[in-house]
């Protein structure tokens, strides 16, 4: 049976989401699944930490001097603050290449403080606001390292995205990947759940050094990879150093969780219909149904154990639960 998520007003259903999500340990193996292991979905921003560790592999973030805080923002979909822009300026300047050179498009930040700061002070958004930038400037140090310029970096042809492509083919161990072109005009990947928790469980472990830092910029740096009350980042910091997550656009999930019962654990989550709402509250639900967060761990994500809905009062006229079959 898949997870459900559901939706009340008052103490009647209003609406049903459906999670798929998938469990694998050490060896590759699935040890818990619901729904369909099999299916297919976009990985989205899921994507971007085999992205950033393909940068690393290619020498281009070394040769670029990137640290560990920009490797975190090269992962992340971040809210468009100003630690987050100043970061992605920063990582530019570091390549000789602006934001002119962005292909990622414009738009305003996603947390409303930033925005309204714009907005007040008359400023437009730019290239740098985009929750990709970071992404973006890693494979613009690509693009510096490999052919010495920025045209056409995210051409599915082009020698950023094939190297890119050659790491994710070792990495999900799949040769003839679907790819697609993203919000942020770089191609991205269609695997199934199971590949995802795959690719996430090697996150977890020491094999492949380039991910190892990947894992460790990640849990330095949580607020690099989203921003101000984003679950990404109180997931990540709650974890401390024992987990990583990344989320992705219509509500796909990957999580690389070390250390329980001393297994490392990959782990996919899609709601089927695409909602937001019902991720948090799915993953918290479905680590604490399989034990793999501590009393500690879970005090600290409480606020995403079950949602309460608000009108424009504030009044509380029901609540997002998640149930899951034992």
């Amino acid at each position: 049976m898949p997870i459900l998520c559901r939706v009340t007003r008052g103490e009647l259903t209003e609406s049903i989401h459906v999670i798929f999500a998938t469990v694998v340990d050490d060896s590759g193996n699935i040890v818990f699944s619901t729904g369909d292991p099999n299916y297919v979905t976009c990985i989205r921003s899921s994507l971007k930490p085999f992205q950033a560790a393909a940068a690393i592999r290619s020498g281009a973030i070394d040769a670029a001097g990137f640290d560990e805080s920009e490797i975190a923002l090269m992962c992340a979909s971040h809210l468009g603050e100003n630690i987050h822009v100043k970061t992605a300026q920063k990582m530019l300047s570091k390549i000789g290449y602006t934001s002119d050179d962005y292909d990622c498009g414009i738009h305003p930040p996603a947390d409303m403080v930033s925005r309204h700061e714009l907005i007040r002070s008359g400023i437009q958004p730019n290239p740098l606001h985009n929750n990709c930038s970071g992404k973006h400037a890693g494979m613009l140090a690509i693009a510096k390292h490999l052919a010495n310029s920025p045209k056409d970096y995210t051409n599915p042809d082009n020698i950023v995205q094939k190297t890119i492509y050659g790491a994710l083919q070792d990495y999900s161990g799949v040769n003839d990947i679907p790819m697609e072109i993203d919000g942020c005009s770089a191609p991205t990947a269609f695997f199934t759940l199971e590949t995802i928790a795959k690719l996430y469980q090697k996150l977890s472990t020491e094999d492949y050094p380039e991910l190892v830092r990947v894992f460790n910029a990640m849990s330095s740096f949580p607020y690099n990879v989203a921003g101000k009350g984003h679950f990404d980042t109180k997931f990540i910091s709650a974890l401390n150093g024992n987990a990583i997550t990344k989320g992705g656009g219509e509500s796909v999930r990957g999580i690389a969780l070390k250390n329980r019962d001393g297994k490392n654990l990959g782990i996919s989550l899609k709601v089927l219909d695409g909602s937001p709402r019902a991720m948090p509250v799915g993953t918290i639900t479905l680590l604490e149904h399989l034990d793999l967060l501590t009393k500690r761990e879970l005090s600290k994500l409480k606020e995403f154990r079950k949602r309460e809905r608000k009108n424009c009062r504030n009044n509380n006229i029901g609540q997002v639960e998640v149930y899951i079959e034992s």
